[in-house]
């Protein structure tokens, strides 16, 4: 067994993200210093405009911070251009969002093959097939999104997310527009495909209870961390 502490795989140092606004400067997060562990589950809390997502884009490398370090395993993310960023992303992290952002005119098999495809993957759509077999939508194949629920739309995300089979996942309120059931369906199929792939999981999330799914929860408030809990020392293996 190995402790998610013996190995970081984000590490965020004295970080601060300022954007610019009609009414002046915006301070976005402040003084964030934060480690993430390899094979770890964290859950993100905080009121709306906390910097949740705002966190989670810095993470990404979809925002470039004002200042501090963003360590992505050995990549400095504050330092890479956009190719480089966008490089590691394809490679490395899948991204779950809130509003699905799926391509319309795309079916579930091609959105799900889209990210094999730019990375010149070979047999992408048999692997595209395998991934949405893998949520529950091999019947789905041939449908639009607009043919889908919304249940279904996320597991669709959920696949291309996971198709470069990245070592960390970033999921950004994936249940926001789910009703309650179908909203519970699909955060235990994230749980369960975390430990299927072995992927670092980080969540945002209002929900403190799905929150607390989590083996860490950090509280964020006006930018800052205000706390983080641990329940218990997960280990992972």
């Amino acid at each position: 067994m190995t402790s998610t502490r013996e190995s970081v795989l984000i590490d965020i140092s004295d970080t601060n993200l300022t954007l610019s606004s009609r009414a002046g400067a915006v301070d976005i997060l402040r003084d964030i210093n934060l480690a993430i562990h390899t094979g770890e589950t964290v859950g993100i809390v905080g009121p709306s405009g906390s910097g949740k997502t705002s966190l989670l884009m810095v993470m990404a490398g979809l925002e470039q911070v004002t200042s501090g370090r963003v360590m992505f395993a050995d990549h400095e993310m504050s330092a890479l251009d956009e190719d480089q960023l966008a490089l590691i992303r394809g490679e490395h992290i899948g991204i779950v969002f809130q509003s699905f952002n799926l391509v319309p005119t795309m079916t579930a098999l091609e959105n799900t093959a889209l990210p094999l495809e730019f990375a010149g993957a070979t047999e992408p759509f048999e692997r595209a097939r395998a991934l949405l077999e893998d949520v529950g939508l091999e019947h789905r194949n041939d449908h639009f999104p607009a043919q889908l629920s919304g249940g279904e739309r996320q597991r669709v995300a959920l696949a291309r997310a996971l198709a470069s089979k990245p070592s960390l996942l970033l999921a950004d309120e994936p249940t926001g527009n789910l009703d309650g059931q179908t909203g519970g369906e699909v955060i235990d199929l994230i749980f369960d495909l975390h430990k299927t792939h072995n992927t670092t999981l980080v969540l945002v999330t209002h929900d403190e209870t799905l929150a607390g799914r989590c083996q860490r929860q950090i509280k964020i408030e006006d930018g800052c961390v205000k706390s983080t809990y641990n329940p218990t020392i997960a280990e992972v293996g």
